[in-house]
């Protein structure tokens, strides 16, 4: 799959309506300065139109990125950042739930984990979560320069044991500086895409 042309369409708060259209979305979901935003930028070949922060819990919305005029890449808020407040975590959650329990085009859900770190509470939650609500995440290994390459396998069997994903959960491992990983998640996307129709 080649991406010629993005946009943000639509940015969705807490109380706005969620679009309403017949085309695929692949949904991004993730901690607090996983990389999600750049994750999304790399995908889609821009600088920065997924916006970037250095200040964690910067997504409080739900953005809609039309891809190639056919298909959607929608940012979920980021989750599990200490400083924001407990109702502000809450109001969150409901966002994203909301969204995975009403989008009728809704493809693939992909978790965005630190290749670096056990995953954390959060992380499982969100997992089981995704899981519960009837979609089988797709795990996107992120930072995957910030390790040695002999420390890989190690690291994706460690998120494997910790989620309690069986071998059929896909775990990819993802770089934003080399764009390792990018060709097999649009891959992925393109056959959920070709199955649809």
């Amino acid at each position: 799959m080649i991406i010629k042309q993005s946009e943000l369409e639509t940015v969705c708060g807490i109380t706005s309506k969620l679009p309403e259209h017949d085309a695929p979305e692949f949904a991004f979901a993730g901690k607090s300065n996983v990389g999600k935003s750049s994750l999304i930028n790399g995908l889609m070949n821009r600088k920065n139109l997924a916006r970037t922060s250095q200040q964690p819990g910067k997504t409080q919305t739900i953005n809609f990125y039309r891809i190639n005029q056919e298909f959607y890449f929608v940012d979920l808020p980021g989750y599990g950042y200490a400083k924001v407040s407990e109702t502000e975590k809450v109001k969150w959650g409901k966002m994203i739930e909301r969204y995975l329990r009403s989008s009728k085009t809704l493809q693939l859900v992909f978790l965005l984990i630190d290749i670096r770190h056990k995953p954390g509470e959060n992380d499982r939650l969100m997992y089981d979560w995704i899981c519960s609500n009837g979609f089988k995440p797709v795990i996107v290994a992120t930072k995957l320069d910030k390790i040695n390459r002999s420390q890989k396998d190690k690291q994706i069997k460690l998120i494997r044991e910790t989620l309690s994903c069986g071998m059929e959960t896909t775990i990819i491992p993802y770089s934003a500086i080399t764009k390792q990983g990018r060709d097999e998640l649009l891959t992925l996307m393109g056959e959920h895409m070709k199955g649809d129709e």
